[in-house]
């Protein structure tokens, strides 16, 4: 019976990871790149702790309106939605949607994006899996998981030598066919 129980668990868990692999390396082979949303810039449309799937696009291709990431200068990641497009210039002008003056007005960036600085944009948002992204590939998080996987393993180690240990009765209840006997 608990082996039964130990065995369901087991492949809960394994749905589970291999969702979370999906989710967050398995989406690469289709051209996405997830990242982690850790300001709160973007919110409702991006909440905190978000994962944002961002394909890479042509800067000529962005229309204003859309949500791209870029990278800074430092080489920090901002995502930020476009609202001016200066073709001539090869920039974009962005602002987070959630950056409003005194007035309600939303603040515009303070510098414009260089094409050559765009990553892409963004096509879907999950709520909420950000949160275990940054996690599980930050020390911590690391060191949980593997600690899981190591007590996964011994687990299924114990279960499976008692289990060598007690006799199954049903097997030993059963007499043998006729021509065994």
């Amino acid at each position: 019976m608990l082996v039964r129980i130990w065995n369901a668990v087991l492949a809960v868990l394994l749905a589970l990871v291999a969702a979370l692999v999906i989710a967050f390396a398995g989406v690469r082979l289709i051209g996405l790149t997830p990242y982690a949303v850790l300001s709160g810039s973007m919110e409702p449309e991006l909440p905190v702790g978000s994962l944002i799937y961002v394909r890479a696009v042509d800067p000529s291709e962005v229309v204003v309106g859309d949500t791209i990431t870029f990278k800074l200068e430092s080489g920090t990641l901002v995502t930020h939605e476009v609202y001016e497009i200066d073709a001539a210039a090869r920039e974009f002008k962005t602002h987070g949607i959630a950056n409003v003056d005194s007035q309600g007005n939303i603040s515009p960036d303070a510098a414009p994006v260089p094409w050559s600085s765009l990553i892409g944009t963004v096509v879907a948002c999950v709520p909420l899996l950000g949160y275990v992204n940054a996690f599980v590939t930050q020390p911590p998080g690391v060191f949980m998981v593997i600690a899981g996987v190591a007590v996964v393993i011994g687990v299924s180690i114990v279960l499976e030598l008692l289990s060598m240990r007690t006799p199954d009765k049903r097997v030993s209840e059963t007499p043998a066919p006729k021509h065994m006997r």
